[in-house]
């Protein structure tokens, strides 16, 4: 992106230093296809309060206490946090595991994968290809986040994982396995007693992180052939960083965590949602706010 601006420049330019999003990238906001929040993205979500990154940003940028790279709020190459504590930012504990494949190539500031990483420590782990974690045996209990002819919508994926289920369960059942009956037996008493849970085997999900157009070396991986693929249809980007050609569906790897997860809560636990994910976007819609606030400031909103 150019600009004539000094202002908005050095305003981008942060963001993108400072791992703005992203490599999913895509065009003008809209958080669904009925626009749920209205005019103005990202409003509405139940974020901890920005005012850590506030007083960050005042700061300016400091050295990665592992790498020594100049950042601000957090590293991008180590996964840590600059100029900000741990306790300062919100944390939050996801039902289901996340995986993120990121391509080698894909620039480490530009990626909002780890945006996820510091909010849910606990839960996210990102590979970088062709390091693949093994799926082999457990296709019933993971699917893949990815646009396709055959993708699903999270509701459909419930229930194909089931079938799944069923047929490794009958299958099993010939040779029983013990060990493996205990484990399927943890797995579906990872929620509370009465929820539904229970009735999507689902543990764990997968995110590629890339430009588009390198996607298709890490999609066509025969390690991820077995996989459900998931596509989140009718949910919008809010992403700046527009690549040409691509549709607005197609998302910030940020952005995809949070509206699978959100999906995933209301479709498949069938529980109203109440926010639970919100802060998964706590960086990325200070970034948004950031941008939109310098090109406003230069005429381009």
């Amino acid at each position: 992106m150019t600009t004539n601006s000094a202002g908005l420049s050095k305003c981008l330019e942060k963001a993108e230093l400072i791992g703005s999003p992203d490599s999913l990238e895509t065009a003008p906001c809209d958080s669904s296809s009925k626009n749920e929040h209205g005019k103005q993205p990202l409003q509405g979500l139940k974020l901890a309060s920005h005012k850590v990154l506030e007083r960050a940003q005042l700061t300016g940028r400091l050295k990665c206490s592992k790498c020594n790279g100049s950042r601000m709020f957090y590293c991008y190459t180590c996964f840590s946090l600059v100029g900000v504590s741990q306790q300062e930012i919100p944390t939050i504990k996801l039902p289901i595991k996340v995986d993120i494949i990121k391509h080698p190539n894909e620039t480490d500031g530009k990626s909002t994968a780890v945006h996820a990483k510091l909010i849910a420590p606990h839960d996210v782990t990102i590979y970088t290809y062709p390091c693949i974690p093994e799926y082999e045996g457990e296709r019933h209990r993971v699917a893949l986040v990815f646009p396709g002819p055959g993708s699903l919508t999270v509701e459909e994926m419930s229930k194909r994982l089931i079938e799944i289920e069923q047929k490794s369960s009958l299958s099993s059942q010939e040779e029983p396995c013990p060990k493996r009956a205990k484990h399927d037996k943890e797995a579906k008493n990872t929620g509370s007693p009465e929820g539904p849970l229970r009735d999507c085997p689902l543990q764990r999900v997968v995110f590629i992180d890339s430009t588009w157009n390198q996607t298709n070396k890490i999609i066509t991986d025969e390690r991820l052939q077995a996989l459900v693929q998931v596509e989140l249809k009718t949910r919008k980007t809010c992403f700046w960083r527009h690549q040409k050609g691509s549709p607005d569906t197609y998302l910030a790897t940020i952005e995809a965590i949070y509206y699978f997860l959100k999906d995933y809560h209301e479709q498949c636990l069938a529980q109203e949602y109440q926010g639970e994910y919100d802060n998964l976007l706590f960086f990325y819609s200070y970034l948004h706010q950031l941008i939109n606030k310098a090109k406003h400031s230069a005429g381009k909103l």
